[in-house]
């Protein structure tokens, strides 16, 4: 995944600290071309082997907050004796996620995370109003100030009507957040097949007693040779 540079996303980045009573507040907004780029091409044979097809589709779980009996449930993977409906992505898509995540945290290796840790949220809406809620609910005025700007930035970048929503929710022993002092966090992806690109929006908050290394500095080194899925 090669990180496309952006100095609106810079900007937004810098004001995405917040500091209450309660807690520390650290956001990061990153867009991401969708080539494989050095071991990428290496791990996605990996991740591929003979007798599996990219676009194998694995089931993901159901957004936090939805029920599985949700209307919103319409697919199901073939084969499913039980019928039970759920989202689902295909290989290469997750794959695409993978590793997203594996260039953001590059002090972590998520090539064992599984489909199921990953949800595909209803709606740009739905996303929205579970980040801003979350934020305001925390950060109050200091991010009401900044909402409008952001998703604006995050229209502008990679048109959000076009985008599929996922989410990762992982348990806390593959969550690069789940130290010692970490209230609650949360990461999206929003994937423009069409562009081929995904910006990640990632934040956390944490205990102020804690002293925990944001894990947001990290060191990208591409390779010239990249090629499109």
């Amino acid at each position: 995944m090669k990180l496309l540079e952006s100095t609106r996303f810079e900007t937004l980045n810098n004001a995405l600290f917040f500091q209450t009573e309660d807690c520390n507040i650290v956001g990061r907004i990153e867009s991401y071309s969708c080539k494989m780029v050095g071991t990428d091409k290496i791990l996605f044979k990996r991740f591929n082997p003979e007798g599996v097809h990219p676009s194998d589709l694995q089931a993901l779980s159901p957004p936090q907050g939805l029920s599985p009996g949700s209307s919103h449930y319409s697919h199901s993977l073939p084969g499913d004796e039980d019928g039970l409906l759920c989202d689902t992505i295909s290989r290469k898509t997750l794959f695409c996620l993978i590793a997203t995540l594996n260039s953001a945290f590059p002090d972590y290796d998520f090539m064992n995370v599984k489909s199921d840790d990953f949800s595909k949220e209803p709606s740009r809406q739905w996303v929205a109003n579970a980040i801003d809620t979350q934020l305001i609910a925390t950060a109050g005025e200091q991010y009401r100030a900044l909402g409008p700007a952001l998703w604006s930035a995050l229209e502008d970048e990679i048109c959000l009507s076009d985008c599929d929503i996922f989410s990762y929710n992982p348990d806390l022993a593959s969550d690069p957040f789940g130290e010692d002092g970490c209230l609650w966090s949360f990461n999206y992806f929003f994937y423009n097949k069409k562009l081929k690109r995904i910006v990640f929006f990632t934040c956390r908050a944490s205990n102020p007693l804690y002293t925990m290394d944001s894990g947001f500095g990290s060191d990208f080194t591409m390779e010239e040779d990249e090629i499109y899925y």
